[in-house]
């Protein structure tokens, strides 16, 4: 089986590392909690909201990159594929340089980095080889990319990727959807990666 998964909020979770960049750019008070969604309506409805907002994300994806977290029970996943040695791919549509980042910070390298440090590359414990991983700059050629990988099952938790009309027609579609948000996709839609686990590799429960 050769699986492929979405990196940005499918892999790597992004609420911790976005509440401590937007308190160190003063743009909430320290008292201020939520997660990502919550705290992006906040500073849309700033002054200028939509520049600091895009800003803010180049620096999470970047110089914040290390307070990125796992997404729950994704460890699991990724040490039950390596056991049954299946490809993993990584597929993600992410630019080079973020928005509006005056040091230039290279997010693909800070999501390599990030991935290291969590035992992705590691034999002894996820064991996914590096030329698996595809940053792509558009959508575009992401979708193209995931038709080239002869993927059986694609997981991503843009539901707008899985339904365009260019989505590569041989992949199962996975929507990783643990906000409940998308009941009406017509496709697979899961809430955690327990039960995408329990999918792949126990059958229905």
């Amino acid at each position: 089986m050769r699986i492929g998964i979405d990196f940005d909020n499918t892999i790597a979770g992004y609420d911790e590392a976005f509440l401590v960049a937007a308190k160190a750019r003063d743009l909430v008070d320290d008292g201020f909690v939520g997660g990502k969604s919550t705290l992006r309506d906040a500073v849309r409805g700033l002054e200028d909201g939509e520049h600091k907002w895009q800003a803010l994300q180049g620096r999470v994806y970047g110089a914040h990159m290390e307070d990125a977290t796992m997404m729950p029970d994704l460890a699991e996943f990724l040490s039950l594929c390596s056991k049954e040695a299946l490809d993993v791919y990584i597929v993600s549509h992410k630019t080079e340089f973020g928005h509006f980042d005056p040091d230039k910070i290279n997010l693909r390298e800070a999501a390599l980095e990030w991935m290291k440090t969590q035992g992705f590359f590691d034999p002894n414990k996820f064991d996914i080889s590096p030329s698996h991983i595809f940053f792509e700059s558009t959508r575009a050629e992401k979708l193209a990319r995931i038709g080239e990988l002869d993927l059986d099952v694609f997981i991503d938790d843009l539901p707008e990727v899985l339904s365009d009309p260019d989505f590569p027609k041989d992949p199962q579609r996975v929507l990783y959807d643990p906000a409940g948000s998308n009941d009406d996709v017509p496709y697979d839609r899961v809430s955690s990666w327990k039960d995408i686990t329990q999918g792949v590799f126990h059958g229905p429960a």
